[in-house]
């Protein structure tokens, strides 16, 4: 069951809600729960609510130029931008704050969706090893 819900809570706080899945991942590290699912769990919830951001962006795009949000030239100017410098920009969607609505920016500018999920779940990854780690080297 805690897999489950550290799966749920990482999916959760990827989105653009604010939530927070390290706490939890390092309450089940100190419980002695198995560091390789735990791992898996995470990264994979937190990179799946990533894609719901790509996914939100992606299809949001007409609505917002619909609205008058976005305007059609200045999202083909970024896109140039985002396509030349977005791998940069994706291996920061683990941080705090500035790492989801990166996602859905992504979505927005349709960045390659291969390059996306490989980039995010690398980044989703290295964050949850780190405080893996981290935790280990504590207790």
């Amino acid at each position: 069951m805690a897999y489950i819900t550290l799966f749920f809570v990482s999916f959760i706080s990827a989105t653009l809600f604010p939530l927070g899945s390290e706490a939890l991942l390092v309450l089940n590290i100190n419980q002695n729960y198995n560091i390789y699912l735990l791992l898996f769990f995470a990264t994979i919830g937190n990179s799946l609510g990533s894609l719901v951001n790509y996914f939100l962006g992606y299809k949001g795009e007409s609505y917002l130029e619909n609205r008058k949000i976005l305007d059609k030239k200045r999202i083909d100017k970024y896109k140039k931008y985002f396509d030349k410098y977005g791998v940069y920009c994706l291996l920061f969607s683990w941080a705090p704050i500035v790492g989801d609505p990166l996602t859905f920016i992504a979505g927005v500018l349709k960045y390659d969706l291969k390059k996306f999920i490989f980039l995010v779940l690398l980044a989703k990854f290295l964050r949850y090893l780190f405080i893996v780690f981290t935790t280990l080297a504590i207790i």
